[in-house]
């Protein structure tokens, strides 16, 4: 050679690439080499996973929680009424969701009148909870009033009541069925409070996406509600939704003066759900840092793929350099030989991570028909399904640890490549 090559010139990627591409018995790649491959890959594949499935599973709580839920309820302080009882029922509950409906940012208000009851049906039983809401307010809330998988007429509520799925499934309660609803807080006599019972028609099946919701949830016409649970001419809450939910606590101070200063409580979603968010965030975090590890560990197999193929090279390493290359030169055909692993392991294990991500459905349904089915139990989980939110930002991630890691390791076998005195690489040659 006449002089030193440019970096990366191409006969450094000709030399690199007749090294990766030899036969084994010219010490070509090794079986660690293949090893440290085929661990990037898988290492990378779980790490995407991994994140989508992280990300799919936070998408989806947070939309059923946004979707079935108030993003803001409005609850009123203590109040002494005329005959001196404690209440914090809201009797002018018409007037205040109007102003809450005028602000900016507010998509709903409506007023609700809850309490927890009996439901029994043919000798079965389950506990629920009833939501006494208007049906025009009823039709607004996204997974409920629009729900894909809804049976039954919505225009039918003002006669009847909608439930959830799951309590539908657990009374064996179908639409046009009628279902006994049990108060223990019901008819006021003079001998006390007796329990009151009411039959109602179902109208309307919904399934909102979570588990705890379909399960336990009942909605009621508000003003049937109201006699029921003795609400008459007022409503326990209000709830807000508005159209960015994730700055929600910027609304708070409207909402408060548009309820009225001194007689507003108001409680969020993030109040509501914000424990098990930070859950979601620490386990996310620990997650990411465990399988960044794995991805190290893989990647570190690539120094003894490359050690075993710079020993396998001394000759050829010596002769090279008595022809004049350099030893940057050197240094950049190890390094291209250990990268070029690492490329094609992080390749392949996105391609992996991908495919099951975007084919999550499929591949779950195999599992859980392999093992028998009830592999996920939507009672624990609280959603029906694994899901998988497959992220540019996550991908990305992904790849630059992975190369980042793989290039860096690569650095030290190759640099002592780079090194080797061509004297001793040749002297028993």
């Amino acid at each position: 050679m006449a002089g030193p090559t440019a970096p990366f010139a191409a006969v450094e990627w000709l030399i690199a690439w007749r090294y990766l591409r030899a036969r084994r018995a010219e010490g070509g790649v090794s079986v660690m080499t293949w090893i440290s491959l085929v661990g990037i890959t898988l290492a990378v594949f779980a790490l995407i996973a991994t994140l989508a499935v992280r990300s799919g599973f936070r998408a989806e709580f947070v939309d059923t929680i946004l979707g079935a839920n108030a993003h803001v309820t409005l609850y009123s302080s203590v109040w002494v009424t005329p005959e001196g009882r404690t209440t914090r029922a809201i009797t002018d509950y018409a007037e205040v969701a109007g102003r809450i409906r005028a602000l900016p940012g507010v998509t709903r208000a409506a007023p609700l009148v809850r309490g927890q009851v009996m439901a029994s049906h043919a000798g079965r039983h389950a506990g629920v909870e009833v939501y006494g809401i208007a049906p025009a307010d009823l039709a607004t809330i996204p997974r409920v009033g629009a729900g894909a998988e809804a049976r039954g007429d919505l225009a039918a509520f003002g006669r009847g009541i909608a439930i959830g799925s799951g309590v539908a499934r657990e009374l064996g309660v179908g639409v046009g069925d009628s279902l006994r609803l049990i108060s223990p807080d019901g008819v006021r006599t003079a001998f006390g409070t007796s329990p009151r019972v009411n039959a109602y028609e179902v109208a309307y099946i919904f399934t909102a996406g979570r588990w705890d919701i379909d399960r336990t949830r009942i909605y009621m016409p508000l003003a049937e509600a109201q006699a029921f649970f003795n609400r008459e001419g007022a409503a326990d809450e209000i709830e807000v939704m508005v159209t960015d939910p994730e700055t929600v606590e910027r609304h708070a101070p409207a909402l408060v003066a548009a309820m009225g200063e001194g007689r507003a409580l108001i409680w969020t979603w993030r109040d509501a759900s914000g424990s098990f968010l930070r859950a979601l965030e620490v386990e996310d975090n620990v997650m990411f840092v465990i399988l960044s590890i794995l991805v190290l560990i893989a990647a570190m197999n690539i120094v003894s793929g490359l050690i075993m193929l710079v020993k396998n090279k001394g000759r050829d390493i010596g002769i090279l350099r008595t022809m004049g290359l350099t030893e940057g030169a050197v240094l950049r055909i190890f390094f291209l030989c250990g990268a070029a692993t690492g490329l094609a392991g992080t390749a392949a294990g996105v391609t992996l991570g991908c495919a099951f991500a975007i084919w999550i459905d499929p591949i779950f349904a195999f599992v859980d028909r392999v093992a028998g089915g009830g592999v996920w139990d939507p009672r624990v989980r609280g959603i029906y399904a694994l899901p998988a939110d497959l992220r540019l930002a996550d991908v990305a991630s992904a790849v630059g640890l992975s190369l980042g890691l793989s290039f860096l390791v690569t650095l030290f076998p190759a640099r002592r490549a780079a090194r080797m005195n061509p004297v001793e690489a040749l002297r028993y040659e």
